[in-house]
């Protein structure tokens, strides 16, 4: 929702530095989320978007810079003319490639590719497919990406995905291109642009791949697209006419053409093609297929003779004293030695066959820096955001860009995880666990008693018996095999770290070895020391306030319940929890969502709920046979405990019942935490189990495996938004699984 504000087009363009600012931010959005996350909700909304910049006449109008041109006039092989729809898509664009910079070459082929095959898709309806203006701006936007997307393949992949694109790209465009049934909204103009984009990506791919390859795999698209002339040419030869005698209503004329085939004619649309698929037209495809094709022009194109002649007499309408559409000399986007500048400066034959595009150095296309344009052509460059990068205007004419290698391109278990999270629907609310593993976090030399990550998701909080608290980044890299370093690591604990966990408002760190530490995740610097009041008398549990609150409650061993505000000296509030009961030590600490209870769990199994506004106690019961081991609480005055009866409760606060209660078969569930709806649970036999707190209650364990986790669990914290988990061990390892 976030890049439809801040990209969406707009009747009137927004301020320069208005639209450089948000691209700026969405690209920052883009690496700070990471690939799964960033490909779910920022470049999924970015291809819907894209989608918008081409609807209606208005983004539909070439933009001329200098006067008139028709396309191609000046005979170049390979020229993009740019519409307003694409100065409009310019900053969608380069955001969206800018996270296949970050994330690599899949981002192209397992992300765009299948979603510009959605967009050119026909319709499921039996009968002929029925265009409305968005599916015609879809059209539109799909040729476009497609283009850019050829661009920044490398030769192998784009012959793997070659056969891909051809029928499930350029097949669905050129049905809906060249349909005798099916009309454009937007009319000759939509159709004109399509044509031309079209033409401009099918010559980028043969420049790509090269004259033999064309031949295996680009022939029936290529012929599809000429046979069009073919078939308008034999309709004004019959004279088609608009009578409908004969024919039920509704039903449309069944016409047989020379290849003996009988296809449907709607008479509405003959004037339409007739202005789309004129003389200009045929001239604008018939010169650079013919030089890019050569000889074998003659193999796939069967009707390549009347497309010819066509472009000749256009020729000969434009400049009587030129007859021969080849006797004009094409501009082409790249000159040397490989380009002959007899025969209408086709490109030689190297006689060798795989090879790629016309310029050639070993298997690669080289573009001379000193032969590209170095103006804009006289209808001017497609505009974008200002300023390099990839995707900015002077790279527009590339037959081929290398896309540059990022620290956190995708790879082996990475990219594994990302392709299925990219096919998740984002309706699903359910944690699917995989147990892939990510990432690893060694460092500490002793067992990781608490793990806690940032609001933000992008970093994590870890404390352990070594007595250091250490800050690391979760950012991806590498195959899932990589070892990531901390980026600050905290010492001025003397005991062993139980605790950890931030304040949201003033970000600061607060962290627990008996005595509680605030200090400065960005310097590491010592803010404040909360000592208990009596060295015999140690804090037991901590929990923070959420925001805006600025508060710290802690509980000690006397039952006593104080909140310290890290804002002011001294104590803010003391509670006495026991009320003449020894329900034993407060071993768990929760604070609601919205700051106005805190529940706490004893060593007995009794747990007290507490107003944290009048410092009275709303209940206490007994809630476990065993000790409390955790404590969560949720939206909803949701309560969930874990104990070391084996067992998982859900209360709400003031009902006597639990409302579901579930019973671990062998281990207490030690460790867990929420995700919506569902419980994701550890126990120190190394299962992971994801519970429904809904009704009728669910329950699904996996038992980690020693290749992807090795020690005893011993902590664990889900990330929400990246639905990752986090797991700590008793050898001080901690690992990113998925």
């Amino acid at each position: 929702m976030l890049v439809r504000v801040v990209l969406s087009p707009t009747p009137s363009f927004p301020e320069p530095s208005a639209l450089y600012t948000a691209c700026k931010m969405v690209r920052w959005l883009s690496a700070k989320l990471g690939p799964t996350v960033a490909s779910r909700h920022v470049a999924r909304n970015l291809l819907r978007l894209l989608t918008s910049c081409y609807v209606g006449p208005t983004r539909q109008q070439f933009t001329v810079s200098s006067g008139e041109s028709p396309p191609l006039s000046a005979g170049n092989i390979y020229q993009k003319r740019p519409v307003l729809g694409d100065i409009v898509s310019g900053p969608v664009l380069s955001c969206l490639l800018h996270i296949a910079h970050l994330y690599g070459e899949p981002v192209l082929t397992y992300q765009y590719l299948p979603y510009i095959s959605y967009l050119v898709a026909p319709g499921s309806a039996s009968g002929p497919s029925r265009l409305n203006s968005r599916k015609e701006a879809g059209l539109l936007a799909a040729v476009t990406l497609t283009q850019k997307i050829i661009v920044y393949l490398s030769d192998t992949t784009l012959m793997d995905i070659l056969p891909r694109i051809s029928h499930e790209v350029l097949l669905p465009v050129l049905s809906f291109l060249t349909s005798l049934v099916t009309g454009f909204p937007s009319g000759a103009q939509a159709r004109t642009i399509l044509c031309v984009k079209t033409i401009s990506l099918i010559a980028l791919i043969c420049l790509r791949i090269g004259q033999e390859m064309v031949q295996q795999h680009l022939s029936e698209p290529v012929a599809t697209f000429f046979q069009i002339f073919s078939q308008l040419h034999e309709l004004r030869q019959q004279d088609l006419k608009l009578d409908p005698v004969g024919r039920g209503e509704g039903q449309l004329p069944q016409v047989v053409f020379s290849d003996g085939q009988q296809r449907p004619v709607d008479p509405a649309l003959l004037d339409e093609l007739q202005k789309v698929f004129t003389l200009e037209m045929a001239y604008t495809i018939y010169v650079p297929f013919s030089c890019l094709l050569g000889d074998i022009i003659r193999k796939i194109i069967p009707n390549h003779e009347l497309v010819g002649e066509l472009a000749g007499l256009y020729l000969e309408s434009v400049s009587p004293s030129s007859r021969n559409p080849a006797s004009m000399e094409p501009t082409v986007p790249s000159t040397g030695p490989e380009w002959d500048p007899q025969g209408g400066g086709c490109p030689q034959d190297d006689g060798h066959s795989g090879t790629f595009g016309s310029v050639l150095v070993g298997n690669r296309i080289q573009i001379p820096n000193d032969s590209r344009p170095e103006t804009p052509g006289p209808l001017g460059p497609i505009s974008g955001v200002g300023g390099g990068g990839l995707g900015s205007g002077s790279e527009d004419n590339a037959l081929k860009q290398e896309l540059p290698r990022s620290a956190h391109g995708l790879s082996g278990n990475w990219l594994a995880y990302w392709q299925y999270e990219i096919g998740v629907s984002q309706q699903d609310a359910h944690f699917h666990f995989h147990q892939i593993r990510l990432q690893s976090f060694p460092g500490h030399s002793g067992a990781v008693k608490c793990v806690a990550p940032l609001s933000s998701e992008d970093f994590f909080l870890s404390g352990s018996k070594d007595r250091t608290v250490r800050l690391w980044p979760l950012y991806n890299y590498g195959d899932g095999t990589s070892e990531t370093a901390p980026r600050l690591i905290y010492t001025q604990h003397r005991k062993s770290v139980f605790f950890v966990g931030q304040l949201e408002a003033p970000q600061h760190v607060v962290s627990c070895d008996g005595a509680v530490h605030v200090w400065d995740p960005f310097t590491g610097k010592t803010l404040r020391t909360v000592e208990p009041l009596d060295s015999r008398v140690p804090l037991t549990a901590v929990a923070v306030m959420p925001a805006p609150h600025t508060s710290i409650t802690m509980a000690s061993s006397d039952s006593t319940l104080r909140f310290v505000d890290c804002r002011k000296p001294g104590l803010q509030h003391e509670f006495r929890l026991g009320g003449g009961l020894n329900p034993g030590l407060v071993r768990a600490l929760a604070v609601s969502p919205s700051g106005r209870s805190v529940v706490a769990g004893f060593s007995s199994g009794f747990m007290v709920l507490l107003d944290t506004r009048t410092g009275l106690v709303l209940r206490g019961w007994p809630a476990h046979e065993g000790d409390i081991l955790q404590i969560k609480a949720v939206e909803g005055s949701v309560l969930v405990s874990s104990s070391s009866d084996h067992s998982l409760t859900v209360w709400k606060e003031l009902e006597q019942k639990p409302t579901h209660h579930y019973k671990s078969a062998s281990d207490p569930i030690h460790t867990f935490d929420l995700y919506g709806s569902e419980a994701v649970t550890g126990t120190v036999s190394n299962k992971i189990g994801v519970c429904s707190l809904l009704e009728p209650p669910s329950q699904a364990t996996t038992k980690l495996s020693s290749e992807n986790f090795r020690g005893t669990l011993t902590s664990l914290a889900l990330l929400p938004t990246k639905r990752h988990l986090l797991l700590g061990s008793d050898n001080g390892v901690i690992r990113l699984l998925a």
